[in-house]
């Protein structure tokens, strides 16, 4: 699997409707903490999780809806509903903890 562009016209689908959890990266291209965390996110999708980015510079509203203060800032959605959240580099295993 890729990791999902995602924006605010593709976030209820891909995220709020997905049958299986999905974990949501919060990041910036300018953040240097954000692209250390990038390769483990990218890992996570190429076995088999279900992965999206938002870009918050692009989608500064579903930034907002989900209150971002700082980045990177992980979530994982199950059923819709946020049930983790990580800021700041997060291990893969907390983050594959997460998905189960």
């Amino acid at each position: 699997m890729s990791v999902i562009n995602l924006t605010t016209e593709n976030f209820e689908e891909e995220v709020l409707n997905a049958k299986k959890p999905v974990l949501v990266d919060f990041w910036a291209t300018w953040c240097g903490p954000c692209r250390r965390q990038a390769p483990v996110v990218e890992e996570l999708a190429e076995a088999g999780y279900e992965v999206g980015k938002v870009d918050v510079d692009k989608e500064p509203s579903l930034a907002q809806q989900y209150k971002i203060m700082s980045i990177p800032t992980l979530l994982v959605f199950k059923g819709g509903k946020e049930t983790a959240r990580f800021v700041g580099l997060t291990s893969k295993a907390e983050l594959e903890a997460a998905l189960q």
